[in-house]
Parts: structure tokens; sequence; C-alpha cells
């Protein structure tokens, strides 16, 4: 995946931003036909609400950090010094690109397989309504239900002032459930929040007697 910064230091190579362009629209219409066709109660106004909370270059770099997207950057000595590979607007861009080569290689079909894996559950929580996606929230109210105590985070961080990436650590009764990047504390936290209230939300279904709703 290569950004402008490496192209500028390579002649021969091309920037994503064609790619871009192309996943950008690629992304955009199938999350918009996923909830059109999973939510035919909500209205025009509130569909582009849940579309616009994961079509973001926030929500985008969340996922690119999911995917682990930044270690296959390849970008310019000076973007990669400052933290680039971490950088939200990067990530986005670079996730958009991912989607756009999907379709190109795959065709609709399989760029639409890919997308609603790394968004599904991101588009379902944000057609719920606001607040969804304050994964630290749910995960106390979990926690408090389950088990009478609060979750507590353990947060790192390292890198220049200019450009600190924070790993945070959430732990349930004492036991380590979810990690989590950001470019800040709260960030960091909200994705440690989200892999732990997903692994609790799973083990719950897995032992769910059959026929409970």
């Amino acid at each position: 995946m290569a950004h402008r910064s490496w192209c500028a230091e390579h002649a021969a190579q091309e920037p994503n931003e064609r790619l871009e362009f192309l996943g950008d629209a690629v992304l955009g219409l199938i999350t918009t036909d996923y909830l059109f066709r999973c939510y035919p109660e909500l209205p025009e106004g509130e569909l582009a609400k849940a579309r616009a909370a994961v079509v973001n270059a926030a929500s985008l770099a969340s996922v690119a950090l999911e995917v682990d997207l930044g270690s296959a950057l390849l970008l310019g000595k000076g973007e990669d010094a400052s933290g680039g590979r971490s950088k939200a607007s990067i990530l986005a861009d670079s996730m958009e690109a991912v989607i756009g080569a999907i379709y190109l290689d795959g065709g609709y079909e399989l760029a639409e397989e890919v997308v609603l894996r790394l968004v599904a559950d991101r588009l379902h929580a944000a057609a719920k309504g606001p607040g969804v996606d304050d994964y630290k929230t749910r995960l106390q109210e979990l926690c408090a239900r389950d088990f009478d105590e609060p979750p507590s985070y353990r947060v790192t961080e390292h890198g220049p002032d200019h450009a600190k990436v924070f790993e945070a650590e959430v732990l349930v009764a004492g036991c380590s459930r979810g990690k989590g990047q950001g470019r800040s504390k709260k960030q960091a936290e909200q994705m440690a929040a989200r892999s732990a209230w997903s692994a609790l939300k799973g083990d719950e279904n897995s032992v769910r007697p059959v026929g409970t709703g």
C-alpha cells in the first residue's frame, strides 16, 4: 500500500489515491445497501446517520488498526519516522484503497463479503441509536451485571510527543479480556473495551441454552 510520501521517493510507484477514490464509493454502496435491507423500518435520516457513524475516518482507522494495516504501508522516511503508520487519516485512506483493490480483483460480491466481515457489527450498533459506540459504558454495564465489579484499565504510551501511541489492556475480574491501541488514551481504552465486550458477549452466546432468546 503506497502512500504519496513513499512515491515522492520512488518515482516509478503510483500512490493509493485512485484506489482510495474507488474504495470510498464501493464502501458507501455496500454499507448503504446493507442498512437499507436490514432496517426497513428506519427513515432515510436515520439510515444516513448510521452509515456516517461507520463510514468515516475514525471508524475506518479503527478497522485498519484491528487488521494491522499499518504494518503493510509503504511510507516515506519522514512520514514513517513521525508515526504515519498509526495516523488515523493515513489508515482510513489505506483501508479505502484496500477495499478498492479487492473490488477490482474479485468483483462486488467479494468486496461485499470482506467489507461486511469488517464492519457489519459496527453498522448494527450504529443503527440502534446514539451512544452505542461507547464500549466502555457497555462493558461497565455488562460487568456490573455479571461480575459485580467494574472493569479496570492499564494504559501505556510510547513514541515521541508529536506521535504518541497509547496501548490499553482491560481487566475483568482480574483477568485480561481485551487490548486496544490508539492515538489517545480514550481511543485505546474504547478499543480495548470493545474487544472485551465482544469476547464476553461471545462467551454468553456460546453457553446460551437452545431455544432461549
